[in-house]
């Protein structure tokens, strides 16, 4: 059944456009949490309409690996700098964990922001097709993206990627996963990350932050829905460092960080916290907030209000994977 969002609850300051936006996603959002996970995955699926253009780049391919659940599928997107020089340098490269509240979403979904992150940031991207909720409860999704990072820095040499420089990124549940992926990692001795880059992350499963008393309805991204997703992917509650960053006892040496978070997104005080924790135990960290947007915005590539934050993005994590572990570009 289509709702029609009430346009009220919208500041008078927020763009046109976003409003626009947030309107059409708002009348055509299923409920989720009246469905099934499968049902709701199929309904998501049944409604994506692939990009007929694809932004180019140097090449595409895809692996199968040996995970923790049996094949484990992988698209690696290199850029075009070492796609047609024979003699390239090793690239970076960022292993990637897509959203979709652990229960949806595939390598399909992100193919658009996998191609722009790889040709803004010259870096091999690694898209991971982890398992998904409810089939797949928690931390199966982590383990699968451990265990794809584990093998890109496996195959570097023979991938052309610098072992010094694998990142993990993740946008939304996917943010969760590699955030995980990132203390598992240091928990266990490694090989551990160069660094983190975390869009609008899903940290925690506290439901009664002050955003999301104020965003968690009409915002796309719903209170309600969030609660399902948790429902899906960890029945019994985020209750350990595998399921939620925010149950480690210790955050101090991880990986630098970029932390991006949207100002009308539900998720945004606990990505705004968590970003302040790291620094708090020293944890080198960018923290960005685009107080005008909301959830998902960087997969909305033709809405003109993402059009400036995508590129500072994009330069943020170039430079951060440029710099490697240790290190990151400007302050929180």
């Amino acid at each position: 059944m289509t709702t029609h969002p009430d346009s009220s609850l919208y500041p008078d300051s927020l763009h046109p456009e976003t409003r626009a936006m947030l309107e059409t996603l708002e009348a055509g959002f299923p409920k989720l949490e009246t469905m099934t996970g499968p049902a709701a995955r199929e309904l998501i699926r049944s409604r994506r309409v692939p990009n007929p253009h694809p932004e180019p780049v140097g090449s595409v391919s895809e692996h199968v690996l040996d995970g923790p659940g049996g094949a484990l599928r992988v698209r690696l997107y290199r850029p075009v700098i070492a796609a047609t020089t024979a003699t390239a340098e090793p690239t970076p490269a960022v292993v990637f964990a897509h959203g979709g509240g652990f229960v949806f979403c595939d390598l399909d979904t992100h193919d658009d922001l996998c191609r722009s992150l790889c040709n803004g940031t010259d870096a091999t991207i690694v898209s991971v097709d982890y398992r998904l909720a409810p089939e797949h409860p928690g931390p199966a999704a982590a383990d699968d993206v451990h265990a794809a990072f584990r093998w890109v820095h496996e195959r570097a040499a023979e991938l052309g990627i610098d072992p010094a420089r694998i990142a993990l990124a993740g946008d939304s549940a996917g943010g969760n996963l590699a955030a995980v992926t990132a203390v598992r990692a240091r928990d266990e001795g490694g090989p551990t990350p160069s660094a983190q880059i975390l869009l609008y992350p899903v940290i925690d499963d506290d439901f009664d932050t002050d955003s999301y008393r104020r965003y968690g309805h009409g915002y796309y991204n719903t209170r309600a829905a969030m609660q399902w997703y948790w429902r899906q992917y960890a029945p019994g509650g985020a209750t350990s460092s595998r399921l939620s960053v925010s149950r480690a006892e210790s955050l101090s040496g991880l990986a630098s960080a970029l932390i991006v978070t949207a100002g009308l997104d539900p998720l945004r005080d606990e990505g705004d916290a968590y970003a302040e924790r790291l620094t708090r135990e020293g944890v080198p960290t960018v923290h960005r907030r685009y107080d005008g947007l909301f959830h998902g915005f960087l997969t909305f590539p033709a809405l003109g209000t993402t059009f400036a934050p995508r590129a500072e993005i994009l330069s943020l994590a170039r430079t951060l994977l440029g710099r490697g572990a240790g290190s990151a570009p400007g302050g929180v």
